[in-house]
């Protein structure tokens, strides 16, 4: 009989498969800069829709004709900056000094915290003193889920940003200007740009090895004890364990994943430019700026993504998309 060959089933690059600890992704890596700016910017999924633009990929087939492409809606509100922390290098690594918060805090940031009553070792005016002790200027930010429509929460979620490029001084400077104040994604992002995003993808609770991680369904002569759904071998009996590498049922979705070079195709002010009729599926209307970026993201709808220049860009785009048309169809066959 013929020796069947065939890959492996299922990738072990995203092993251990267990639940995210949080909802807001954990970003370790960021683009550089030439100039002092923030690194990111977060939103909310909504849905997808289709655009027809002109193709401006060079050497592509169809390179200057209309073409069709699906694009993800992230509602994306304004964030405010509610604190400074800095870091030092500290045993091959980086270890907090200290932060300084802004005075004038939004009341919506007691639902996730307790707001701490004054600054925890430094305050924003000893920054520039300490410029050559701190090898990193980070901010805490903050969402406005309140402001979004489709989310149906309070809590703001928080989290930290970097600043990018320039030096720690010219960092320093920046992050004070902007404490206690908000900022949009305009002032991060730029049409055109090839963008990382990082979500929680659709949870999916246990699941047995054919679904987790697409193993065959066992034959008719070789599923006689009625398991079909199941492992042939769970392999030898020496060393005396089940390996990690053999798949098994367990924990699917709901775990951290980035996609790359997502390009971002349009920045709007109005939500009601993108909504269509009877609102975005399981989301509703979007009232806030939003972002139409290329293709689709990881996590269901009212997910929280992160968004950062794309660290490894692969595509060399300099311009932003010239759009033909942005589709307002209702996605539940209303008219």
């Amino acid at each position: 009989m013929a020796k069947v060959h065939r890959p492996r089933r299922g990738s072990l690059a995203f092993s251990p498969r267990k639940r995210a600890k949080s909802e807001v992704p954990r970003i370790r890596s960021w683009a550089e800069a030439d100039k002092p700016k923030i690194a990111g910017f977060a939103g909310y999924k909504a849905g997808m829709t289709h655009i027809m633009m002109l193709d401006d990929r060079q050497r592509s087939l169809t390179e200057g004709m209309e073409i069709s492409m699906p694009v993800t809606v992230l509602e994306a509100p304004p964030m405010n900056i509610v604190a400074i922390r800095a870091y030092e290098s500290f045993n091959g690594g980086l270890r907090s000094m200290g932060e300084a918060w802004a005075d004038n805090l939004s009341p919506v940031l007691s639902r996730a915290i307790t707001i701490p009553k004054k600054a925890h070792g430094i305050s924003s005016g000893d920054l520039q003193s300490l410029s050559d002790e701190i090898a990193e200027i980070r901010i805490l930010v903050h969402t406005s889920p309140i402001l979004v429509t489709g989310i149906p929460k309070k809590i703001p979620d928080i989290m930290e940003m970097p600043i990018i490029g320039g030096t720690i001084v010219d960092q320093v400077k920046l992050a004070q200007g902007l404490l206690s104040q908000q900022f949009s994604i305009n002032d991060v992002f730029e049409i055109g740009d090839l963008i990382d995003v990082t979500s929680v993808t659709k949870g999916k609770g246990t699941q047995g090895p054919v679904k987790r991680w697409g193993i065959a369904i066992q034959k008719r002569k070789h599923a006689r004890t009625g398991k079909k759904r199941h492992v042939g071998n769970l392999g030898p009996w020496h060393p005396a364990r089940v390996s990690w590498r053999i798949p098994q049922l367990g924990q699917t979705g709901y775990q951290q994943r980035t996609e790359y070079n997502k390009r971002l195709m349009m920045i709007g002010a109005d939500g009601s430019d993108i909504t269509p009729k009877g609102g975005f599926p399981g989301y509703g209307l979007i009232r806030n700026q939003y972002v139409l970026l290329k293709g689709s993201l990881p996590g269901p709808v009212k997910r929280l993504v992160r968004m950062k220049k794309a660290t490894r860009p692969g595509l060399n785009v300099v311009k932003a998309p010239e759009l033909l048309y942005v589709s307002r169809e209702s996605k539940q066959g209303l008219r």
